[in-house]
């Protein structure tokens, strides 16, 4: 006899690391599986208090089958416009063609920076509403090869 799973449809805003793992983990063997390739791996470039060692701020991504993900991003504002939005951007962007990504895709906020990664070559591709009023989702992408 086939031991075939009961479930449940459960919708919650506490997601565990149980979840997280169980979600990841199963589309990343889907996706390894189909592509026969498994690349990923976490990027971060941190921006670190030297005196104390606390992580001030910095962003976080992903490289995965050729793509560099740039999924957050913040510095504080006191120490905005004094290039280290742009170094570690760079940085990022290194990393990601050492290894191997050809293109690299993020979305910010209108009101947050879309004007700041346009002046770093990066390109619109997308914009979809959301609140408040007036304010959209922008889609960027950038080639990093050529």
């Amino acid at each position: 006899m086939i031991d075939v799973p009961t479930y449940e449809v459960i919708l919650t805003d506490a997601v565990d690391i149980q979840a997280k793992t169980a979600i990841g983990e199963g589309l990343a063997a889907y996706n390894v599986q189909h592509a026969n390739v498994d690349d990923r791996r976490d990027l971060a470039v941190l921006l670190r208090d030297t005196r104390t060692g606390e992580i001030l701020g910095g962003i976080l991504g992903r490289t995965s089958l050729g793509l560099l993900f740039i999924d957050l991003v913040f510095i504080p504002e006191a120490m905005r416009r004094h290039g280290l939005g742009s170094r570690m951007l760079q940085m990022a962007e290194e990393e990601g063609r050492a290894r191997g990504c050809v293109n690299a895709v993020l979305y910010t906020i209108s009101f947050q920076a879309p004007e700041f990664y346009a002046k770093h070559g990066w390109h619109e591709f997308g914009r979809v509403e959301c609140h408040p009023a007036g304010t959209s989702r922008v889609f960027m992408t950038k080639g990093l090869v050529g």
